[in-house]
């Protein structure tokens, strides 16, 4: 593979560029009006203007990233996370023109993509799953009906959902009742899809995620776990690997159970097979996100390994530079902050230009951005400014070098959460490890009463 075209922007397209160089393998990017002067763009071997800002006129265009692919004879296409990551059409399309993609099969997308479908497939395979309804639901009755026969709260989500989109927990009938319409909507103008079901709401829960990689020659791996509770909208901002507080028995099972999921669906390349956990550390199968994630440093960092060679390996047909599981350890600790333009009293995004932009340097520090200063972070696209990596020996290591590294850090020109993030790394229940989805809402609560 000589050439390839990368199929996002920002930080994701500098990533992925990064380890092409390594490798000796040219880039080609594309990118939009908005993001002409972003660092992605100069990075790139070459560029190509895409279209408008609007992710519908640039990062979604299939036919005319599909046009650029073919101009510059590129051998695949890296989609990134978000946008066409997990589009089967448009997989089926990019090969139908003689092009690689580097993700799994357009079969496997759409096995995953569909909630229904993959709890379905995950119950066959008999990896646990939350309780919910089993088939796509066409009335707020129906709704009502099966959560009044498990309880509330419930999760009413859409089918085809992700990233937070098409999900709200509804904590009685008449808010079910009052929101089923509405997800049903959303789901339909976000995803073509408006199939929604019900599960039940695990309370409180961890949100536990395992890396899987299936190679080109029908072997799965797992690349340990992540703990990626610390949540706002349903959106993570805090991950580490591995998991604190988590005893090593559940850990293997949690293991055992992605790998049976991945051989359940054949799966090439990198995955990831998210879990709910209560607090017994009985778990359930979320959804399998058929994509690098947005996290995948923090797997790199505690096995050593480039998980987007391994990628572009897999898509080679070359082999992986494992050959068993005992071959992959798991050493130390490492968290990822998101940082992101927003106002953190609402987390809303804060757009606008990065007038000082300074990132932290120093041993176990790694900057995963997009960005540099004088660059504007645009309301088109996903806010997030960068990924603050850090690890060390020890969770009590990275932790300390966390504390300092947030510390040098200086973003100016736009509101952003590196002030909460200072102040919720000495928020006791994070700091213990001992912390659920709901360690945000309980930080503000605490913070609140401080402050009257």
């Amino acid at each position: 593979m000589k050439r390839i075209l990368i199929a996002n922007r920002g930080e994701i397209a500098s990533r992925i560029i990064r380890t092409c160089n390594k490798m000796g393998i040219e880039t080609v990017a594309v990118y939009s009006e908005a993001d002409a002067t972003m660092p992605f763009v100069k990075q790139a071997t070459v560029a190509h203007l895409i279209g408008p800002a609007p992710v519908n006129q640039s990062y979604l265009n299939k036919e005319a990233i599909i046009k650029i692919a073919k101009q510059e004879q590129v051998d695949a296409i890296h989609p990134g996370y978000g946008f066409l990551s997990e589009n089967a059409e448009f997989v089926r399309e990019i090969e139908k023109a003689g092009i690689r993609f580097i993700g799994p099969s357009a079969d496997t997308i759409d096995k995953m993509g569909d909630k229904i479908a993959s709890r379905e497939t995950m119950k066959q395979a008999n990896v646990p799953v939350v309780p919910g309804t089993e088939v796509g639901l066409s009335t707020a009755e129906e709704a009502v009906a099966f959560a009044n026969a498990i309880g509330y709260p419930v999760m009413l989500k859409a089918s085809a959902g992700g990233g937070g989109i098409g999900m709200v927990k509804c904590e009685n009938e008449q808010t079910l009742a009052q929101q089923f319409t509405g997800i049903k909507t959303r789901a339909k103008n976000y995803f073509g899809n408006d199939a929604v079901f019900v599960e039940k709401f695990i309370d409180p829960a961890r949100h536990i995620e395992v890396q899987i990689f299936g190679d080109a020659h029908g072997s799965v791996y797992h690349l340990y776990e992540r703990n990626c509770s610390v949540q706002r909208r349903n959106q993570k901002v805090i991950e580490e690997a591995p998991s604190p507080a988590l005893s090593e028995k559940t850990k293997q099972e949690l293991y055992a159970a992605a790998v049976k999921a991945a051989e359940a669906v054949q799966y090439k390349n990198a995955g990831t097979v998210e879990f709910i956990m209560d607090e017994q550390e009985n778990f359930y199968f979320l959804e399998m996100n058929t994509r690098l994630q947005v996290e995948h440093p923090i797997t790199e960092l505690i096995t050593g390994q480039d998980l987007v060679e391994w990628q572009l390996r897999t898509v080679m047909g070359q082999s992986l530079p494992i050959t068993s599981q005992e071959d992959l350890e798991s050493h130390g600790h490492a968290l990822e902050f998101r940082l992101y333009a927003e106002d953190s009293d609402r987390f809303m995004p804060s757009p606008g230009k990065l007038e000082k932009l300074v990132f932290p340097e120093g041993e176990g520090i790694r900057i995963d951005s997009g960005y540099e200063e004088g660059t504007n972070v645009t309301p088109y696209y996903d806010p997030m400014i960068a990924k603050i990596i850090i690890s060390g020996e020890s969770r009590e290591q990275a932790l300390e070098r966390a504390k300092v590294a947030l510390q040098q850090l200086d973003v100016q020109g736009v509101k952003s959460n590196l002030a909460f993030f200072q102040s919720f790394l000495n928020y006791a229940p994070f700091e213990e490890g001992v912390y659920a989805t709901n360690v945000i809402d309980l930080y503000r609560k605490q913070k609140m009463e401080e402050s009257q």
